[in-house]
């Protein structure tokens, strides 16, 4: 949805090449606007860093950081970034614009959603995750906000404003992200890894379930304690009937600790999928009720909705304002959940949250009760755990069958004593100055394979080769490592030369016989250029349609190459020669001649001025027309021929009048001055003679 407010930036250009058409979005590092890019002629999302950011070097270096990492990661689940830059104060990064909503909207909108609407929106977002996750980066922010969806379904996730890879650190002095949907390690300052997405997507498929959010807090640093200091509840004590296998996947990737969290979002969202199709129609069907006004005594208070205000905008909180606090005595521990198997609480224990909601104990003389029963992959788990114990139990004996003497025992000990040093020397040789030791990576890009293995040879390291596409790097040469050049790792690991194939090259798409828009959104999708656009005449394609292109189609380029094309600009104007007063094969001639068609019509006119034969009137007369069209010709008869009455003895005027009239000229000659004024002589007379001839009376 646009924001329809008044901002200083709207109604810009920015670098001479993005027209900056509303504001979409303000967070708290930045404001996102749709914009125009006038070279490509396609609407962009833009990020523009908040000015007192922009003068923050370390601001402006995340910036360009993202830009340059997030550029590499493409999927269709992951909104695309297209270019980043400076113009004078204004930072910006050009992202690909997704024209629908977001989760927020639909949280908003709908409150608690169905299993199956929820599995299946979060589905996407896992898939985009474990996509990043693989290419070894980590988005540190997953929240509803950040989740996109398009008019026509399409799932993103946007904004890797805080992406990193994997192997760089991550721990910073303050807090960055939103607190709502935190881990417990990036409160505590420590690195995120994958695992801290994976925190950040269950808190959000448990609002999707439920329609709140497990913690709140009147001020960020009280929900940051609680992601710290406390657990998730499972989603069920608020949606009775939720099947317990989700549960489970909500808790599993809420765990306070990474170790006990997905390790990435592929290891999610297989069992994620594996969930959603092994789940029946009801249990995925299941609707949340209709009220959550109450909160389930297990829950403790319930989280307020996102749209209450609870930080859908990234905090900034310095660790200096989260500080180590001691738990007062005398309060007992609540027992972990734990999915392996049921647990009994005494009826006088103190209500523990322990993965189910509890129920009440009976009337009957024992004073317990037990959980829901678990869940078939829970089962399984506890199934397993209990074969080992009795394997463990059937290995160790009873009792001795012999007690041996001292003296064996003692120099037993004493051989235990030795080989243990020997161990310990190895192992410190081995971690310390063999295979096992610690070092540094050496820099190998630009290298030949053969000089970059020798480097890495020479470092103590093995190495092996895979090949990748690289724009800048000549084919056969090493564009990096991974790990990167300056990681420590141990010796025996593996080192992984990245080879230069070159640039990859990508089929141009066939663009002829289209129209000028359509080929640029060809263009667009293939990630090309537009090039110089010129436009020619054709009397056979339409103005507008795409007569060539340079490349041609198929040939291999790059991404962002340039194409040209030559585009129609319809038939070309034809002036249309006069030839009235030419004969008529002297008129057909020129007008066939000029590239048009010449038609003679049927009907022939008198004309005193225009010969027989002759054109005596065109249609059209003038302008243009386009090759072939027709041009129709009139043809004279000539004068039209009339009989001359005699008029003498008459009166001159009345002679001269009628004559006029007939369409003759008339010509007066007085003798004596005319002073009758009576016609005398008259020539010609009584005969027929073309219309407009002279006549001639002779007047006294």
């Amino acid at each position: 949805m646009q924001e329809n407010v008044s901002d200083p930036l709207v109604g810009t250009l920015v670098d001479h090449r993005y027209a900056i058409r509303s504001r979409l979005a303000r967070g708290g590092m930045s404001t996102v606007y749709l914009a125009e890019d006038q070279r490509l002629e396609r609407d962009v999302a833009l990020k523009v860093l908040h000015p007192h950011f922009s003068s923050d070097e370390s601001f402006v270096g995340r910036l360009g950081r993202e830009a340059k990492a997030a550029a590499k990661l493409s999927h269709p689940h992951v909104v695309g970034v297209l270019d980043q830059g400076n113009d004078g104060h204004t930072t910006y990064l050009v992202m690909e614009y997704i024209k629908g909503h977001t989760l927020r909207d639909v949280i908003n909108d709908k409150g608690a959603l169905p299993p199956r609407l929820a599995l299946a929106l979060i589905d996407p977002v896992v898939e985009g995750l474990a996509a990043a996750h693989a290419a070894g980066f980590i988005h540190r922010d997953v929240k509803p906000e950040n989740v996109l969806i398009a008019d026509d379904g399409r799932i993103k996730v946007g904004d890797f404003g805080l992406a990193r890879a994997v192997t760089t650190s991550t721990s910073s002095g303050a807090l960055i992200g939103t607190v709502a949907y935190l881990s417990p390690e990036l409160v505590l300052g420590r690195p995120a890894d994958a695992r801290s997405d994976i925190y950040s997507a269950g808190i959000m498929l448990y609002e999707m379930l439920t329609g709140r959010q497990p913690f709140s807090g009147d001020v960020p640093i009280q929900v940051a304690y609680q992601h710290v200091n406390s657990t998730v509840g499972p989603p069920s004590a608020l949606v009775p009937g939720l099947a317990a296998e989700v549960d489970e996947l909500v808790q599993w990737c809420t765990a306070n600790d990474p170790e006990n969290r997905p390790v990435d979002g592929t290891a999610l969202l297989q069992e994620l999928r594996h969930i959603r199709t092994n789940l029946t129609d009801p249990e995925l069907d299941l609707q949340p009720p209709a009220a959550l006004g109450t909160a389930s005594p297990l829950q403790g208070p319930a989280a307020a909705p996102a749209e209450s205000g609870q930080g859908s905008h990234t905090e900034f909180i310095p660790h200096t304002n989260n500080p180590t606090s001691v738990m007062p005595a005398g309060r007992p521990a609540p027992p972990p959940y734990s999915p392996a198997g049921p647990a009994v609480v005494h009826r006088d224990a103190p209500a523990a949250h322990t993965g189910h909601a509890l129920t009440p104990p009976g009337e009957d003389d024992d004073n317990t009760w037990t959980p829901p029963p678990l869940s078939k992959r829970a089962q399984r788990k506890a199934d397993r755990e209990e074969e080992k114990a009795r394997a463990r139990a059937a290995a160790t004996p009873a009792r001795s069958l012999r007690e041996g003497n001292p003296r064996r025992r003692g120099i037993l000990w004493i051989i235990v004593l030795v080989i243990a040093a020997l161990l310990a020397t190895g192992a410190g040789w081995f971690f310390g100055m063999g295979p096992g030791a610690a070092a540094a990576i050496p820099p190998v890009a630009n290298k030949t394979v053969a000089e970059a293995q020798r480097v890495l040879s020479d470092a103590g390291f093995r190495s092996t080769t895979s090949d990748v596409f690289d724009d800048d790097v000549p084919t056969g040469r090493v564009v990096g490592s991974e790990p990167q050049a300056g990681a420590e790792i141990r010796k025996f690991q593996p080192v992984s030369l990245l080879v230069s194939k070159g640039p990859q090259l990508f089929p141009l798409p066939l663009l002829t016989a289209g129209t000028l828009d359509a080929a640029k959104e060809s263009l667009n999708s293939a990630g090309m250029a537009l090039g110089k656009v010129t436009e020619q005449f054709d009397d056979q394609a339409p103005t507008g349609t795409v007569l060539s292109q340079d490349p041609a189609a198929g040939t291999p380029v790059r991404r962002g190459t340039p194409v040209a094309m030559a585009v129609s600009k319809g038939p070309e104007p034809i002036a249309v020669p006069s030839v009235v007063g030419k004969t008529e094969k002297q008129a057909v001639d020129a007008i066939e001649a000029a590239g048009l068609a010449a038609e003679v019509s049927a009907d022939e006119v008198y004309d005193r001025k225009v010969p027989e034969g002759s054109v005596v009137s065109q249609n059209p007369a003038n302008g243009t027309l386009t090759r072939g069209e027709t041009v129709t010709l009139t043809i004279s008869k000539g004068p039209r021929m009339v009989e001359v009455p005699s008029f003498i003895g008459k009166q001159a005027g009345e002679a001269e009048q009628a004559l006029r009239k007939l369409g003759f000229e008339v010509r007066v000659n007085k003798v004596l001055g005319g002073f009758f004024g009576t016609v005398r002589d008259q020539d010609p007379v009584d005969t027929e003679v073309p219309e407009g001839s002279v006549i001639t009376l002779t007047v006294v």
